[in-house]
C-alpha cells in the first residue's frame, strides 16, 4: 500500500531528478548562466571598490576567522559577500547535475557540461586564493577572470540546448536543430571567428584592467605597459568584432536564415554596441568607477551573446527523445555532439 508520505517523497524525488526536461532544468540553466555572469560583476565590484584584500588571508578571511570581522570595515563585507557566492554557484551547480542525472545516457553532452561547470568552481576559489597570497598580482586576477568568462560561455552552451529541448517536448517534434536556418561555409566561418576573437577581446581585455588604476587595492601589483597602447590593442579586435558582424547582418538577409539565427546576430550586435559605447566613455573620462561596472556587466552579456551566436550558425546538436519520452522497445539514441 502506497502512502501519502511516500507519493510526496516520490513526487520531490522526480522534481530534483525528472526523467524529461521540465521547466525546473531550464530554470537552472538559466541561473546558471546568470550566477556565472554575476560572478564576473561581482568580482569588478571587489575590485572597484579596492576591497580585493578586505580578507587579507585564504581560505580564511582573518588569520583567526573565517568570516569578515566589524574591524574591517566595508572592504571585508564586500570581500566576504563575494566569497558567499561560491556557495550560490556550488548550489546551482549541484541541481543541475541532479536535474540532468537521469537524462545522461540520452544527453551525454549536457550531463558533462554541469559536471564541468560544478568542477570549475573549486578551481575558481583556488586560483581566488592564490590572488590573495600573491597580493592581487594582476597576472594571477587575470587568470581568475578569464576562467570565470570559461564557465559563463559553457553555461550558455548548456542552456541554449536545454531551451531546444525544452522546445522539442513541447511541440513533440524531434529532433530540433539549434542551426535551424540555412548556414553556409561563409556564415559559419563568419560565427567562429566572431567568436575566437572574442576571446581575444577577453583576454588583451585584462591587460588592459590590469594596467589601469582599479587593482582592487591601492597597494596592488600593476603591469608595468603603456596604459595607451594596451588600450588600442584592446580596441582593435573589437573594431574586428564589429565589421564581422557587420558582414554577417549583411550576408544573413540574403539567405533563408530562421528568426532564431536573426535574432542572435542582431543581439550580439546591439551588446557589443553597447559594450564599446561604454569602453569609449570609460576611457576618456577617466575610467569612473560606476561606468567600469556597467563595463564588466557588458562582458558577461558579449561572451552570452557571442557563444549564442555561435551555436546558432556551426551546432551540429539536435534533439533525441529522453528514455522516458521514448516509445517501447526502441533503442536510445545517441545524441550528436557539437
Amino acid at each position: 500500500m502506497t502512502t501519502s508520505g511516500d507519493l510526496t517523497s516520490r513526487r520531490w524525488y522526480d522534481a530534483l531528478l525528472p526523467r524529461t526536461f521540465t521547466l525546473w532544468t531550464m530554470v537552472l540553466g538559466v541561473a546558471s548562466v546568470v550566477s556565472q555572469a554575476g560572478i564576473i560583476v561581482t568580482g569588478g565590484a571587489v575590485r572597484l571598490t579596492a576591497s580585493g584584500l578586505g580578507c587579507p588571508e585564504w581560505p580564511r578571511c582573518t588569520e583567526d576567522s573565517f568570516v569578515n570581522t566589524p574591524e574591517m570595515g566595508m572592504h571585508g563585507v564586500i570581500e566576504f559577500g563575494n566569497r558567499l557566492l561560491t556557495f550560490v554557484l556550488a548550489a546551482i551547480a549541484v541541481l543541475t547535475i541532479l536535474a540532468l542525472l537521469r537524462l545522461r545516457k540520452t544527453h551525454r553532452n549536457l550531463f558533462v557540461m554541469s559536471v564541468i561547470l560544478f568542477l570549475g568552481i573549486p578551481g575558481q576559489a583556488v586560483i581566488g586564493g592564490i590572488t590573495v597570497w600573491t597580493d592581487l598580482n594582476p597576472w594571477v586576477v587575470m587568470l581568475h577572470f578569464l576562467l570565470s568568462a570559461a564557465m559563463v560561455s559553457i553555461a550558455v552552451f548548456m542552456a541554449h540546448r536545454i531551451g531546444a529541448e525544452r522546445r522539442a517536448r513541447k511541440t513533440g517534434m524531434h529532433p530540433v536543430r539549434l542551426q535551424d536556418g540555412a548556414s553556409t561555409p561563409l556564415t559559419k566561418a563568419l560565427a567562429v571567428l566572431t567568436y575566437l576573437t572574442g576571446w581575444v577581446v577577453l583576454i588583451v581585455g585584462t591587460v588592459v584592467t590590469g594596467t589601469g588604476p582599479h587593482g582592487g587595492d591601492p597597494a596592488a601589483p600593476r603591469h608595468d605597459f603603456d596604459p595607451l597602447l594596451v588600450t588600442r590593442l584592446h580596441a582593435a579586435p573589437v573594431y574586428l568584432m564589429t565589421a564581422l558582424a557587420i558582414v554577417l547582418l549583411v550576408v544573413m538577409y540574403r539567405m533563408n536564415t530562421s528568426q532564431r539565427q536573426r535574432r542572435a546576430v542582431w543581439s550580439f550586435t546591439a551588446v557589443l554596441v553597447f559594450q564599446a559605447l561604454v569602453g569609449f566613455y570609460q576611457h576618456f573620462n577617466g575610467l569612473p568607477i560606476l561606468v567600469v561596472g556597467f563595463h564588466m556587466l557588458g562582458t558577461g552579456l558579449v561572451i552570452w551573446t557571442m557563444t549564442v551566436l555561435l551555436d546558432v550558425f556551426t551546432s551540429r546538436y539536435e534533439t533525441h527523445p529522453t528514455e522516458a519520452e521514448q516509445p517501447l522497445n526502441e533503442p536510445s539514441p545517441t545524441l550528436a555532439n557539437a
